[in-house]
């Protein structure tokens, strides 16, 4: 029985999904939240590409230096834009991304 070897191609695979399921989310959701979780698999996507990249292009730790530095990033993003929605359904009631763009006024 021969053994199946995991390689670049299924991290690629599986990132470009990701990729795809986050942009997807980012542009057909109208609820804030959604639409953070959707950059969030963005992110998590470079994530698994950087961690790959590292494997298997003999990179050292650069690749998990900067996955590191990305989920620093995401927390931070996700902190902030947390920060600024809850401001916002104080406000409004609502956190529809659509109904937003009345805080021009």
């Amino acid at each position: 029985m021969e053994s199946m070897s995991v390689g670049l191609t299924h991290f690629l695979v599986l990132s470009s999904l990701l990729f795809s399921l986050g942009i997807y989310g980012i542009l057909t959701r109208k609820n804030a939240v959604l639409v953070l979780m959707g950059v969030e698999l963005v992110l998590n996507s470079a994530n698994i590409n950087f961690i790959a990249f590292s494997r298997f292009g003999n990179f050292g730790y650069d690749g998990q230096l900067m996955a590191l530095f990305v989920i620093v990033l995401a927390a931070a993003e996700a902190a902030i834009a947390l920060a600024i929605v809850l401001n916002i359904y104080k406000s409004f009631h609502n956190v529809n991304v659509d109904e937003i763009d009345k805080l021009k006024e």
